[in-house]
């Protein structure tokens, strides 16, 4: 048998999944006639990190946006099942999507920060949802937004500077803060590092590990490493499918379905 991915991490906190911070309950996503997603049902714990792996085109993706309705955005896209965030539909007709997604935050693959300042970057946010009262207070949430997504340090005299002047990782960690800004309490991460080099990559991973002790994460993935160093769920989505979720640990070492296997030892994908 050919050799898992090796975790290599320390020895990981038991995740209470008492009570789940997101629940979803046979979700399909059809994209005009295309069954992008069928039957998907999982729950996601409350601080802790959940990975997505599988290969390309599996739907991983695609569910990450439902739980922000951001496939509400395309056309094409049908929804049906449930998702709950604390026990509240959030496809609930009554619901507003503009304050949900103020609960449920999202850093995209690639980074993409406003062409504003560094400052307005992240004051964008609270100050449309009304959470700064006064320039004061405005500041305490940037400053400390930026300090939540490691970044404060090597920015703090560039706060005037365009966002679209930092490096390609700080530009990312930029949009971390900026994600956190209005107080989520879910975030979502599709692809976060794709387009970062190693070292950008290893200090978004550290800043995920510190993050889940205040909000829960969820992150699409294609590098299983980084699945298993970073997260403490995984889910393994195929044509589709959710083939099988677990422990991390379990997933990456003693996977019950033999298409997980292959997928981690690197047969197909």
């Amino acid at each position: 048998m050919d050799a898992l991915v090796q975790t290599s991490r320390p020895q990981q906190p038991v995740v209470d999944m008492s009570k789940p911070k997101v629940t979803a309950r046979d979700v399909n996503v059809y994209y005009g006639e295309k069954h992008a997603l069928k039957n998907v049902s999982i729950d996601i714990p409350e601080n802790a990190v959940t990975a997505f792996i599988g290969p390309s085109g599996c739907g991983k993706s695609t569910f990450l946006r439902c739980i922000n309705r951001m496939n509400d955005t395309i056309a094409t896209a049908r929804v049906t099942g449930k998702i709950e965030i604390d026990g509240n539909d959030i496809y609930d007709r009554s619901l507003d999507v503009v304050q949900l997604r103020a609960r449920v935050g999202m850093v995209f693959q690639k980074p993409n920060p406003f062409p504003k300042s560094v400052y307005e970057n992240v004051a964008y946010g609270p100050r449309i949802h009304g959470l700064g009262r006064n320039k004061a207070d405005l500041d305490e949430i940037v400053i400390t937004s930026l300090k939540r997504a490691g970044l404060f340090e090597e920015v703090k005299d560039r706060l005037q500077d365009s966002g679209t002047s930092l490096s390609g990782g700080q530009q990312q960690r930029l949009c971390i803060a900026r994600a956190i800004a209005v107080g989520p309490e879910v975030i979502l991460m599709d692809e976060p590092c794709s387009a970062l080099d190693p070292i950008a990559t290893a200090k978004i991973e550290e800043l995920m590990d510190e993050l889940r002790e205040n909000f829960t994460i969820v992150i699409v993935t294609h590098s299983m490493q980084q699945a298993a160093r970073v997260s403490q769920r995984t889910a393994f989505f195929h044509l589709g499918n959710l083939v099988e979720q677990g422990t991390t640990e379990k997933i990456f070492t003693t996977p019950e379905d033999r298409r997980t296997q292959d997928y981690i030892t690197g047969r197909f994908g």
